[in-house]
C-alpha cells in the first residue's frame, strides 16, 4: 500500500489551483478522471483533502499537510533532476553542519567566499550545529555537504570520510586588560578566574600546561560554546582560554587584550567532506582544489601503514 505519486502530482495541482476544472484542463485529464484520482489518493491517506464548496476546493487541515509535503518531495526530484543533469539550473543549498563549539568567528570567515551576495546562484546555505558523531552520520548519508570540526573523524568509524585541515590557530589566554597584569604566566593563572571550552585540543593543552606549572587554575566556567565564552569574557567574568579568532571584535575594539604569555597550544580546523561523484558546487570556493598537501600526506600514510594524524 505504497503512496501513488502520480495521485500526489494530481493533488498538488489542484491544491494550487482551487478549482478541478481548471486543474483537469492543465493536467490533460478528464474532470471525472482527476476527481477519481484525488479520492483514491484520500482514501490511501485515510482524510479528506479538501472541503467541497460548489466549484471551489479549500484544503482542509490535512490536505494542507498534504500539501506542504509535497511541495518538498517535488521540489527534491527538481533538485535531483538539476544535480545529476548538471544543468546550469537552480542548484541546492549548501547544507553546512559545525560542531556546537566552534567559534562562529571563525565559521563566518571559513564561509565568507560563498556568502556573498549574489554569489551564490541562487543556491544559499543551510548551517546546522551538533556533536560530531551526529554531523559526521549525516555527512554519510549525504544529508550534509560539508561539516567542519577541530579534529579529524577517526579513520576506524569513518574510513572514507576525508578530512582538509584548514587552519591551524594558536590559544591564548583573553581578557580585560586590567586582569593581565601579572609578572607571570603562573601567577595570572593562579589569581584570575578562568573560562575553559570543553574542545578537547584546548582543554587537554590547558590541563597539560597547569600539571607542568605545578599550579591550581581559578575556574570561573568550564563552556561548551565558543560564544559563550567570547560573552562571559567580554563581561569580565574571568580570562577565554581561546583563539584569538573567537574575540577577534573585543580585540579590535580594546574591550579585550591578549596576554603577553604563550601557552603552546594549538587548535586546528578541518572541513570534512564525503567522497561523491557530484559535490556540490559551491564546495570549490571553500576547497580549491580538493586535496591539500596534508590531506595528501594523510591517504600516504594510510597506503604505507604509517600512523594517522
Amino acid at each position: 500500500m505504497r503512496l501513488n505519486y502520480h495521485h500526489l502530482r494530481y493533488f498538488q495541482e489542484v491544491a494550487l489551483e482551487g478549482n478541478l476544472t481548471r486543474a483537469a484542463e492543465r493536467l490533460n485529464l478528464s474532470q471525472s478522471a482527476l476527481s477519481t484520482q484525488i479520492r483514491q489518493l484520500e482514501e490511501r491517506l485515510g482524510h479528506d483533502l479538501f472541503d467541497r464548496s460548489g466549484r471551489r476546493m479549500s484544503l482542509t487541515e490535512a490536505g494542507r499537510i498534504a500539501l506542504d509535503h509535497a511541495e518538498r518531495i517535488f521540489g527534491v526530484g527538481e533538485d535531483l533532476i538539476a544535480t545529476l543533469a548538471r544543468s546550469g539550473g537552480p542548484v541546492a543549498p549548501l547544507r553546512v553542519g559545525a560542531l556546537s563549539t566552534l567559534s562562529r568567528n571563525f565559521q563566518l570567515r571559513f564561509l565568507r567566499p560563498v556568502l556573498g551576495p549574489g554569489d551564490t546562484g541562487g543556491a544559499g546555505i543551510v548551517l546546522s550545529s551538533g556533536n560530531t558523531q551526529t554531523l559526521l552520520r549525516a555527512l554519510e548519508d549525504l544529508a550534509l555537504d560539508l561539516v567542519l570540526l577541530t579534529s579529524p573523524p577517526p579513520r576506524e568509524s569513518f574510513p572514507d570520510l576525508v578530512s582538509h585541515r584548514i587552519a591551524d590557530q594558536p590559544v591564548a589566554i583573553h581578557g580585560a586588560p586590567a586582569r593581565l597584569r601579572h609578572g607571570s604566566l603562573a601567577e595570572l593563572l593562579t589569581e584570575e578566574p578562568m573560562i575553559l571550552p570543553t574542545e578537547s585540543s584546548i582543554r587537554t593543552g590547558f590541563d597539560s600546561l597547569v600539571a607542568r606549572l605545578g599550579i591550581t587554575p581559578k575556574i570561573a566556567a568550564v563552556v561548551d560554546d565558543m560564544a559563550m565564552v567570547r560573552l562571559l569574557a567580554r563581561d569580565d567574568l574571568g580570562l577565554a582560554i581561546t583563539p584569538a579568532v573567537v574575540v577577534a571584535d573585543e580585540l579590535e575594539q580594546g574591550v579585550l587584550a591578549r596576554a603577553p604569555f604563550a601557552l603552546d597550544i594549538v587548535e586546528s580546523f578541518y572541513a570534512v567532506v564525503a567522497p561523491r561523484s557530484f559535490p556540490h558546487p559551491m564546495l570549490e570556493r571553500l576547497i580549491p582544489g580538493g586535496e591539500t598537501a596534508d590531506l595528501a600526506a594523510d591517504r600516504a600514510a594510510d597506503h604505507s601503514g604509517g600512523p594517522n594524524k
